[in-house]
């Protein structure tokens, strides 16, 4: 039993300042994704094969590879933040939440990573 009003017991328990920053972060991503994706597939559309030759000639144009290899960027911490928020939100067990949220920022790094190296091997390779 407390002795402390229901006021006293949350005072102090309120946001911990850091929420406004990550909406921002996943509205600002989104909302960078829309002409990156419509770039993407009206770029994919206009080419004319989708072979490996063609793919290749198009992204060793720098345009091409830098909005691809931005897509990716975005497109993956993008994801990151939608994922980390469902971990947030309904795992309660603080061991697991950590080991999640860590294995998730590894993971990402490891795709987003592989996926920006496969762009430039592809646009630079031999």
């Amino acid at each position: 039993m407390s002795l402390r009003s229901p006021l006293g017991r949350v005072l102090g328990m309120g946001s911990a300042k850091d929420g406004t920053g990550h909406w921002w972060a996943q509205r600002v991503s989104a909302v960078a994704l829309i002409p990156l994706t419509l770039w993407f597939f009206f770029s994919l559309l206009s080419l004319p094969a989708l072979d490996y030759v063609t793919v290749r000639t198009w992204l060793s144009f720098p345009l091409s590879g830098f909005l691809a290899v931005l897509l990716v960027a975005v497109l993956t911490y993008h994801s990151y933040l939608g994922t980390t928020v469902v971990v947030e939100d309904y795992m309660h067990s603080a061991g697991a939440k950590l080991l999640s949220l860590l294995s998730l920022r590894f993971l990402y790094v490891l795709v987003g990573g592989a996926s920006i190296f496969a762009i430039l091997r592809v646009a630079f390779g031999s």
